[in-house]
């Protein structure tokens, strides 16, 4: 089973150290925070150590913001009735990281915080850095919890499309699509219809693939909140690292500095 994180994490570095968001606040978008691990110490650029993620929790509550379902921000996408949410915030974790379980689920339980996370399945219950499916299950049942699609076993589709034929790499790409969603489904009950692109990796057959395998709508890393004008199979997100403290972190929420 591959780790994911050295390409991803370069590019989060040179983002997150070297772009300054300041996003005014906007009752038009929502932005939509990506977490990958938690822990005691921050040895790269996908791990929050926990204390930083617990600050952040409670300055999304002094500051007034409302941490919403990911499904409620996707009712008012595909309702131009449905007003955005003003000062909202959805909060997302990709791969399934042993740490999500130990160190944000207590967290989000104490806070009353709703999650989605996005899995790959292959690795569950069989990488040693992953989660199990029976605490992927708790997590579920606690109402907390939204569990969606990170593909299979989370490929770099930019390396498949290179390295296999035409014919080969479509019929890859839809094993990754359908098989995640199929897995999920079976393993924990309700419905999968969620996808977050691996490296955040994406263009329009990847998009018209995954909406034929069941999606519908699916998320990069492009750093920005979310409006209605975005494509709904390329819908942004901020992702987290430990050097969002303070007003830094803030900033991502939409508030002014």
């Amino acid at each position: 089973m591959r780790r994911v994180g050295g390409w991803l994490s370069a590019i989060v570095c040179l983002l997150s150290l070297t772009c300054s968001p300041g996003f005014a606040a906007d009752p038009s978008s929502v932005p939509i925070l990506l977490y990958h691990r938690l822990g005691p110490a921050s040895p790269d650029e996908m791990t929050v150590t926990t204390p930083v993620f617990e600050a952040q929790l409670k300055l999304i509550q002094e500051r007034g913001y409302k941490v919403i379902p990911l499904a409620a921000l996707m009712a008012a996408l595909g309702d131009s009735a449905v007003p955005l949410p003003e000062r909202a915030v959805v909060l997302t974790a990709d791969d399934g990281h042993r740490t999500v379980y130990s160190d944000m689920f207590p967290l989000i339980q104490r806070l009353k915080i709703p999650v989605t996370l996005f899995i790959y399945p292959s690795a569950i219950s069989n990488a040693d850095y992953a989660m199990t499916w029976a605490q992927l299950a708790e997590m579920k049942a606690s109402g907390l919890v939204d569990i969606q699609s990170h593909t299979f076993w989370h490929p770099n589709f930019n390396v498949e499309k290179k390295r296999l034929a035409s014919a080969a790499y479509e019929k890859f790409t839809q094993d990754q699509l359908v098989k995640s969603k199929a897995v999920l489904e079976q393993r924990l009950g309700g419905e999968v219809d969620l996808l977050a692109w691996p490296f955040g990796i994406h263009d329009d057959q990847l998009a018209q693939w995954a909406q034929a395998a069941g999606y519908v709508a699916a998320f990069t890393i492009e750093r920005r909140p979310v409006t209605r004008s975005d494509k709904m199979m390329a819908l942004p997100r901020f992702i987290v690292t430990n050097h969002d403290r303070g007003e830094r972190f803030v900033s991502l929420l939409g508030a002014s500095k």
